[in-house]
């Protein structure tokens, strides 16, 4: 008899917390109070309350403390026979009682379960409610054991009879049962048995107390009190009893023998390990459980064979396992029946397969353990090698420019390394040297770099010149030059700035050792222009070195007394460049600089293209000419930023910086502005109408010599100093690659990988090089997954391809891949961002826009912690001053995969092997395990037909040596009916690997200029079952498939059929032709096979197989998925595709609508599958939409209005505000479609204009926020995107933005114009306020749309 949820004192009407605190009956407390010392069978009738008895002594235990009194966690299990009452019960109990309850059944997933899962569930619940199934399975398995329950409820336990599992759990503590516990419960420790219900009869009584089987056990029966009539009917029974037992005794004992009742099963198989058992009666459903397991199809179904025989009365049992089992066949022991016999084989069949390793220590089929980032769910952690987290890494140390020749008193020892610059117009650049303490690697040393400036490239030659010695004091001069001119170009030489109120002081005044370190430090140094010396020593310009330093003694002279030279305090004597005293000169034929004077006759030979130092800035400057029209006298410039045109050069200076002009009369000198540097590795020239790149014009300023000091230093040494830190970052880069090649590579010396290969796999997209990882990773992820493939195939020969299969993904996947990564440091030395060259810094300069750490790291290495680990939106690529920057996690595993493409390209698959070994994926081997599986198969019998394989290897144009290893590439599973005792699963799952390999290798050479993914599209298109499927039917491979499925032979005559007429046609419905994936699946394991019998030789694969896949997908061949085509041509065109799914017993309907400016295009696709559906619709849409922009391209090139050709009712339809309705629609086959449905649905599209005015949150002005409103407010409206057209003005004088924490200040201000058009109602165009940086301004530009859209009723905005 059943249990409901809640029995009569339990009503639904108590809320939880009545529940809680309900008073028991009497009778209830008594069954309660004999529950609580003894194991006890209660029988009661419904409704009796026998539900809160055992919620009150759960409550009971648990209030003892019991659960916990030993140490150790106990279990309370409350079984219920059907799921239905475990779900009521687990729902009284849970409300009833603070414990954790946990619910337990089939559906659920239980019989999948690991121990893991079963150890987290008994960490996690105190009361586990389950089908009695599931209990006996996790006994029989060991997840669970008696000792760890101290309560155990039998719901309705009088199911307890014959193989019920209730009867076969054997240790029982409690038990509530109702009047007919009498039909059979066997139990044999209960201590008291209490009967609520009169028995009827004699056997009735003797049965019911029969079940009292515990020594000094009690049996109780209730009767009602006062009741006369009761009370003779049971004397009545025990006197009957009493006869019963005399005539038993009486009787002669050779009429009939007792056996003792063995509970222990002699014939059951334990694991010592774990104590799991299966016995007879349970060995088949686990046989049955193993096999379907195993990897199946639509045409085979994974099962058990059994074929019995008759010997003299015995039943013998053969069991027959599918192909791709542990083993195939097995005969069990004789028995007397044929149920018995088969139980026996399978018991043997269970203990094979666990010494084999196909059942675990659980007694379950062996399961390959997934990747740790799909173990658990509903785990916390994030996901490691995903996008969506990103994790704060360092950057490593370039161990190549560390050196302590800094602290050396005698002088040091450099490799040299000459800079050469050749350009492409007639333009000269001076050449530099490289002093490094460290030699570089050939191919970092001696390299070529394209660098692109505007309108024109430069082409830098890097060169090894030896060693070279420098003596202390040019090592002395040399540093100063370089902290002079990085400073001055890249920096700031002076700090301070007295019109803002702060003192200026010269950076260089004393000497600045923290801007060296010995962990970074090289010298940069200018050469000589002759090319006719031999030695690097001779050929560095020191004549120009030694001149800054002189440079660098006078500022520090004269700036160490505030400037008072410049601000009337000079006296008649200055320094001169070279040391000597200059006389002050007014005379007419002399131009006076700061620190020297230069004859005006000789202007052309001495000042054009002098370089200068503004002492007022600090700002490094190249004379263009001397301006003798203009004077400082004359009025500032127009561009100047002043008020009053009458504002002279000598009134700006003096109010400006305090300083007296003292040759206020002397010609002007015309300058050329020093400028930021530029990351010259990306070509960005500014191209003119007709292509060819224009230059910028030249930024030049007016200034009077004097406030000037000369440097004698040619300006090719200017010009060239800004090709540097592109250069230099170029060199850094490929010192981090050739730095972890040596990590790599260790002592072998078999394979040579250049630095720029491996540069190529570290450096991402966001880097904007003309070279990224992409191409790489796409080659690496096919070696990767080849090279463990056929590791595993041939170090597993008894592994089914669902194991192998398990293993691969584990080996191969990214959380894998990135915590190999993040254990070889490989996050250090991946390039993820964009060169910043105002962030560059040599050794020497300070960084004139610094970036403070805040990450709360100390070291330059970000420990492993989950707190430097996030799903938050975070800047991710941006360096802070110690080298932390966050990165998403899978570029880590993403960079893995390119490295190995990048060891694969340049060295095979040898030095890709290497690479993974030292990674740590296990991945080597070799031709000698290729002969032992060579051996396997050779060993195997097979019956083929005549000719059948000597025609197909005719077709392959290739001979086996082992004919076993094809004719197993052919077999399908479903041959097990005939008796074959293998199958092609296995060499599918290398042939995949092989495939996949051979034909990326083929895409990654033939198109080198193609984009990354373009290269991806193609081989998914190339690498595609489907496309293996149309190729076995192009060479007529199919007719030599073996198989035993007439689904399947139906399924391929179909696809035949249909895949040749559609070729004949040449129809667009091709794409929609999907074949049996068992074509395909031949075709890999045939490409598996042949590998095996060439032992691993891929080049004689590919031999083979290049004609038979011919011809392969090419750029012009590629067909796109239509949706995919659909979402990446929108996405272009600022358009939204909105879908509506209706559903229906046989047919899905997919609706698409793509509104375009004033036209609605409408799609419908219809099939079985929503994706089918969906893909018909977008294919439907797809076409229309390349019509309507052909046909407004064709408009545009002839010069017509589009509206022109507009007839009446066309024009009487926009003017009432309505639109052009394109509906199309597409149907499976077997299907029509009613024209009303389109129709009324299309309806329901045009009514959408009517619906209420959109409405959106207050506004946000953070950065990006109006955008991000406006764009999904399109998107919800189908309104196509806005455009955006922005302008910059640039100001001499400092721009104030924003108000408070906001306020910026700049030199240029930017404003944007946005333009949105509305379908079938307006375009509107509104302008934003100036702003600081271009998308603030065009934040800006996007408020005022929507306040316009509010002002127009088109859109209401909340108040905040």
């Amino acid at each position: 008899m059943g249990l409901t949820a809640l029995d009569s004192p339990l009503t639904e009407s108590h809320s939880p917390q009545d529940i809680k605190h309900l008073i028991p009956r009497r009778y209830q407390e008594k069954v309660l109070e004999i529950a609580k010392r003894k194991n006890t069978i209660a029988v009661l009738e419904t409704g009796a309350g026998k539900t809160m008895i055992a919620v009150l002594l759960i409550k009971h235990i648990a209030d003892q403390h019991i659960i916990k009194s030993t140490g150790h966690k106990k279990l309370i299990i409350f079984m219920a026979p059907t799921v239905h009452l475990v779900i009521q019960q687990s729902e009284v109990i849970e409300k009833c009682t603070t414990l954790e309850v946990g619910v337990y059944y089939g559906a659920k997933g239980v019989d999948d379960w690991s121990r893991e899962c079963w150890e987290a569930e008994v960490k996690t619940h105190d009361i586990m409610v389950m089908t009695p199934q599931i209990l006996l399975d996790a006994l029989r398995n060991a997840f669970l054991r008696i000792d760890m329950i101290c309560l155990m409820v039998f719901d309705e336990c009088h199911r307890a009879s014959g193989n019920h599992p209730y009867a076969r759990i054997m240790k029982v503590n409690l038990l509530f049962a109702t009047d007919v516990v009498e039909e059979g419960i066997h139990v044999q420790n209960c201590s008291y048995v209490i009967r609520f219900d009169l028995p009827k009869t004699v056997r009735s009584y003797v049965q019911s107390r029969g079940r009292a089987r515990k020594d000094d056990s009690q049996f109780i029966i209730m009767l009602e009190r006062g009741n006369k009539k009761q009370r003779d009917h049971l004397c009545d029974i025990i006197r009957s009893e009493h006869s019963m037992t005399d005539t038993s005794r009486n009787r002669d004992p050779d009429v009939c023998s007792l056996r003792a009742c063995n509970f222990e099963d002699a014939n059951a198989y334990y694991v010592e390990a774990t104590a799991a058992s299966v016995t007879p009666d349970s060995s088949v459903n686990l046989t049955y459980r193993y096999c379907e397991k195993l990897p199946g199809d639509r045409y085979f179904i994974p099962r058990p064979n059994f074929h019995f025989r008759l010997f003299e009365g015995l039943y013998q049992c053969e069991i027959t396992l599918p192909p791709n089992a542990a083993f195939q066949t097995i005969v069990g022991p004789m028995s007397r029946n044929s149920h018995s016999s088969k139980q026996l084989v399978c018991l043997e069949a269970c203990r094979k397969l666990h010494q084999m390793g196909a059942l675990d220590d659980h007694l379950l089929p062996l399961v390959e353990v997934p990747p740790e980032n799909e173990v658990n769910v509903k785990s916390k952690e994030l996901s490691a090698g995903t996008t969506k987290r990103k994790e704060l890494h360092g950057t490593s140390c370039i161990r190549a420019l560390s050196g302590t020749w800094g602290e050396k008193l005698d002088g040091a020892n450099f490799e040299a390394y000459k800079f050469e610059f050749s350009c492409n117009v007639e333009e000269t650049y001076s050449g530099f040297v490289l002093l490094v303490e460290s030699k570089l690697d050939d191919d970092v040393g001696n390299i070529e770099v394209d660098l692109y400036l505007i309108a024109k490239m430069v082409k830098a030659y890097v060169s090894s010149c030896g060693k070279v010695h420098l003596t202390a004091d040019q090592i002395k001069q040399a540093m100063i030059f370089q902290e002079f001119f990085c400073n001055g170009l890249f920096g700031r030489l002076f700090l301070g700035n007295e019109p803002e109120g702060t003192e200026r002081n010269f950076l260089l005044q004393t000497e600045i050792k923290s801007l060296w370190s010995s962990s970074y430090s090289y010298l940069l140094l200018p050469t000589e222009a002759s090319e006719n010396s031999n030695t690097i020593s001779w050929n560095i310009d020191w004549i120009g070195i030694c001149s800054c330093a002189y440079v660098v003694e006078f500022l520090r002279k004269h700036y160490s007394n505030g400037l008072q030279y410049f601000k009337g305090g000079r006296g008649n004597i200055s320094l001169s460049r070279t040391g000597s005293s200059m006389t002050d000169c007014s005379a007419q034929n002399l131009v006076n600089f700061a620190n020297s004077s230069n004859d005006v006759n000789n202007i052309a030979s001495n000042l054009e293209d002098m370089v200068v130092l503004a002492i007022h800035t600090g700002r490094i400057y190249s004379i263009v000419e001397v301006v003798s029209s203009i004077s400082a006298e004359s009025p500032l410039e127009e561009n100047a930023d002043v008020a009053s045109s009458d504002y002279t050069y000598v009134e700006y200076f003096k109010k400006t910086y305090g300083i007296a002009l003292k040759y206020p009369g002397q010609p002007l000198l015309r300058l050329k502005q020093s400028h930021n540097a530029h990351n010259l590795l990306v070509d960005q020239g500014v191209s003119s109408p007709d292509g060819l790149v224009q230059e910028k014009q030249q930024a030049h300023v007016h200034m009077p010599p004097e406030i000037l000091v000369s440097i004698d230093i040619r300006v090719d040494v200017l010009k060239s100093f800004y090709l540097l830190p592109s250069l230099m970052y170029r060199l850094e880069s490929l010192m981090l690659a050739s730095q972890i090649r040596e990590e790599i590579n260790g002592q072998s010396s078999n394979f040579y990988i250049s630095s720029s290969l491996i540069l190529e796999a570290l450096t991402t997209l966001r880097c904007c090089e003309h070279f990224s990882s992409e191409r790489l990773e796409l080659l690496g992820d096919s070696v990767l997954k080849y090279a463990v493939s056929s590791y595993l195939f041939l170090k597993y020969p008894e592994k089914h391809e669902g194991q192998l299969t398990a293993r691969r993904t584990r080996a191969i996947c990214n959380s894998n891949l990135h915590k190999l990564g993040i254990k070889n440091k490989l996050q250090g030395y991946i390039r993820d961002s964009a060169f910043e060259p105002r962030r560059w810094a040599a050794p020497g300069q300070l960084s004139r826009f610094p970036d403070p750490c805040q990450c709360g790291v100390d070291t330059l290495e970000v420990p492993l912690d989950s707190k430097f680990q996030t799903e938050n939106a975070v800047k991710v690529g941006k360096f802070c001053d110690k080298g932390h920057r966050w990165m998403n996690s899978k570029t880590i595993a993403d960079c893995v995969e390119a490295l190995i493409g990048a060891y694969y390209v340049g060295g095979g698959l040898f030095a890709a092997l290497h690479l993974m070994k030292w990674l740590g994926i296990d991945s080597e081997t070799g031709p000698s395990l290729a002969v032992e599986a060579i051996t396997r198969a050779s060993l195997r019998s097979y019956s083929p037909k005549t000719n059948e394989l000597a025609d197909l290897e005719m077709k392959l144009s290739y001979e086996f040596s082992v004919k076993a290893l094809l004719h197993e590439a052919i077999t399908h599973a479903s041959q097990q009916k005939l008796g074959a005792s293998y199958c092609y699963q296995r060499l599918e799952f290398l042939g995949d690997s092989v495939l996949d390999l051979l034909i990326t290798q083929h895409l990654y050479r033939s198109h080198i200029h193609i984009d990354p993914g373009v290269l991806t599209d193609l081989r998914s298109a190339a690498v595609s079952n489907e496309n293996f499927a149309q190729a076995a039917i192009r060479r007529n491979l199919h007719p030599h498939l073996q198989h035993c499925s007439g689904l399947l032979q139906s399924h391929i005559t179909e696809y035949e059929t249909r895949l040749l007429t559609e070729a004949e046609n040449n129809t667009s419905a091709l794409e929609d032709i999907k074949g049996p994936k068992a074509l395909g699946d031949m075709v890999e394991s045939i490409a598996g096979a042949i590998l095996i019998d060439t032992k691993l030789n891929l080049d004689e694969v590919w031999r083979v197989f290049e004609p038979i896949l011919s011809p392969i997908v090419t750029p012009s061949t590629l067909q796109l998925h239509p949706l995919r085509k659909l979402s990446e041509l929108c996405d272009s065109l600022g358009y939204f595709v909105k879908e509506t799914c209706t559903e229906d017993d046989t047919l899905v309907h997919v609706e698409l609508s793509l509104q375009l400016e004033d036209v609605l295009l409408v799609g419908n696709g219809f099939d079985r599958s929503r994706k089918a559906a969906k893909h018909k619709a977008a294919r439907q849409v797809l076409m229309e939409l390349e019509k309507s922009i052909e046909r407004t391209k064709h408009c545009s090139d002839m010069d017509v209005d589009i509206w022109s050709n507009l007839n009446d009712e066309d024009s009487e339809a926009m003017d009432h505000g309505q639109q052009n309705v394109m509906s199309i629609q597409s149907s499976s086959e077997s299907n029509t479609i009613d024209p009303t449905q389109v129709n009324d649905f299309s309806n329901e599209v045009l009514l959408c204009r009517n619906i209420a005015i959109p409405v959106v949150g207050p506004i946000n002005t953070r950065k990006g926020e109006p955008r991000k409103s406006l764009f999904e407010l399109c998107k919800k409206l189908q309104w196509p995107m806005p455009s955006f057209t922005t302008t910059e003005q640039k100001s001499r004088k400092p721009i104030e933005f924003g108000e408070g924490c906001e306020k910026r200040i700049g030199f240029s201000s930017f404003q944007s114009k946005i333009n949105l058009h509305i379908p079938n109602s307006s375009t509107i165009v509104c302008t934003g306020d100036p702003r600081a940086d271009k998308k603030t301004s065009m934040d800006s530009a996007v408020v005022s749309m929507l306040h316009e859209l509010q002002r127009q009723r088109k859109l209401v905005i909340l108040d905040s």
